[in-house]
C-alpha cells in the first residue's frame, strides 16, 4: 500500500513539472515572410514619383544608348571614299557619298565639301559649326538622366520624414511607445529611401556612361575633321 502511494505521488510531480514547464514557454509566434512586392507597396505614394522617375530614366539611356552607338560607328571606309573622290577631282560624287551616309561625320564633311573654293578658315569654321550641332543632337535628353539622379534619393528621404512623421503623430494619439510600434512602422518607411537611393545611383552611373561614350564620339569626329582639312591643304603644297 505504502508503494502504491509512492508510485501515485510520483507521477503527480511528474506532471504536475511538465504542465508549469509548458505554461512558462511561450508558443512560438509564426514569422512572416518579407516580401520585396509587399514593401513596395507598402512604401506608399511616394513609390509612385520613384517608379516614374526609374521608368523615364531606363527609357532615355537606351534611346541615347543606341544613338550614340550608332555615331560612334567607325568611318574609315567614309573617309577613304571622300579623299579618292577628291583627289581625282570628283567633288559632286564626294558630297553624295556624304548625303547618303547620314552620319555625323558625313553631315559634317558634305558641309566642308560645299565650302571647297573658300579660305580654308571658313571651311573650318563651317566644320566646326555643324559638329555643334550634332553634338547638341548626341546630347539630348542625356541631363534629364541627371536629374533623376539627383531628386530620386530625396524623393525617398521625403517618404522616410513623412513615415516618421506619421509614427510619432500615432504615438502622441494612443500613447504606445512599444519598440514594435515605431520599429515596425520604420522599416516600412525606410524602404522609399532605399528604393530612391537605388534609382539614383543607377540613373548616375547611366549618365556617367552616356557623356563618356559622347566624349569618345567628339574626340573621333575632331579627328576625322583634321584628316579632312589636312587633305584639303594636300594639293596648294
Amino acid at each position: 500500500m505504502m508503494l502504491l502511494m509512492l508510485l501515485t505521488d510520483t507521477a503527480t510531480h511528474i506532471v504536475d513539472s511538465i504542465s508549469h514547464t509548458t505554461a512558462a514557454t511561450p508558443a512560438a509566434i509564426p514569422q512572416e515572410d518579407l516580401r520585396f512586392g509587399d514593401l513596395l507597396i507598402k512604401g506608399g505614394w511616394v513609390m509612385i514619383p520613384i517608379g516614374i522617375l526609374a521608368v523615364l530614366g531606363l527609357v532615355i539611356f537606351f534611346e541615347r544608348y543606341f544613338t550614340i552607338r550608332k555615331a560612334s560607328k567607325d568611318e574609315s571606309s567614309l573617309m577613304n571614299q571622300v579623299r579618292d573622290n577628291i583627289q581625282h577631282g570628283r567633288l559632286e560624287s564626294a558630297i553624295a557619298i556624304c548625303k547618303n551616309s547620314n552620319t555625323p561625320l558625313g553631315r559634317m564633311l558634305q558641309k566642308g565639301l560645299l565650302r571647297i573654293g573658300r579660305p580654308i578658315k571658313d571651311i573650318e569654321g563651317a566644320i566646326e559649326n555643324i559638329g555643334k550641332i550634332e553634338v547638341s543632337k548626341l546630347e539630348k535628353n542625356i541631363g534629364i538622366i541627371g536629374i533623376v539622379a539627383g531628386i530620386a534619393p530625396m524623393f525617398g528621404f521625403l517618404g522616410t520624414i513623412a513615415g516618421v512623421i506619421k509614427i510619432f503623430y500615432d504615438i502622441s494619439k494612443t500613447d504606445n511607445i512599444s519598440m514594435g510600434v515605431i520599429s515596425g512602422g520604420l522599416y516600412v518607411k525606410m524602404v522609399t529611401s532605399a528604393a530612391g537611393l537605388f534609382v539614383g545611383i543607377v540613373a548616375y552611373i547611366c549618365y556617367h556612361i552616356l557623356n563618356m561614350m559622347v566624349d569618345k564620339v567628339i574626340l573621333k569626329l575632331e579627328t576625322d575633321a583634321i584628316e579632312f582639312i589636312d587633305l584639303l591643304e594636300e594639293p596648294s603644297k
